[in-house]
């Protein structure tokens, strides 16, 4: 994992969220091999791809910083997940823009983490990186996450499909949303 340039790190009532450690890796490559999490992902990881996956996130961080960043319960220390803040990374009607999005390990399903998170990041993203509007998507069959999404304050944009997938996958077409600054 790389150096990084300043150390970062937000609180919320409940979570850390931090620069990447050695020790978040092994959770994170087993949330990454998990298919119930994985469920609207093209594919599982091996513990190589999330080992080199979070390389990227500490690069990219260097580069430009983008947020990819694991979250810590403070209770415990436990990793809990991810939360993300970046550049969307393919062309489309709604970009350049801004994305949101989080995964979070199943032991910390239902406790509310995805949305006190983001909440958290977005703040950072409107008053920190002075972003105007942020979005976030993802498969309109993960209802899950379009209900974080919703309690986030975030606007339903309509449907878009997502160019990295084939048309024929059922992960192709996606929900977006986005959330302006003044709305948090």
């Amino acid at each position: 994992m790389g150096e990084s340039v300043k150390k970062f790190q937000l609180e919320t009532e409940r979570l850390i969220i931090r620069e990447w450690r050695e020790v978040d890796i092994e959770p994170f490559a087993a949330m990454n091999q998990d298919s119930r999490i994985m469920e609207f992902f093209p594919f599982v990881l091996t513990p190589e791809e999330s080992l080199a996956m979070i390389n990227i996130f500490c690069t990219k961080r260097q580069e430009n910083n983008t947020l990819y960043l694991p979250l810590i319960e403070k209770d415990g220390g436990s990793f809990a997940g991810l939360v993300n803040l970046a550049p969307v990374a393919f062309e489309a009607h709604f970009t350049p823009a801004h994305e949101i999005g989080w995964r979070l390990a199943y032991d910390f399903w239902g406790k509310g983490y995805a949305t006190e998170a983001a909440k958290k990041l977005i703040e950072y993203g409107f008053s920190k990186l002075q972003l105007d509007e942020i979005v976030s998507f993802t498969a309109i069959i993960n209802k899950r996450s379009t209900a974080v999404m919703e309690r986030l304050g975030m606007s339903y944009e309509g449907e878009f499909d997502h160019p990295g997938l084939d048309a024929e996958n059922q992960l192709h077409r996606h929900a977006l949303y986005r959330i302006s600054r003044g709305r948090v």
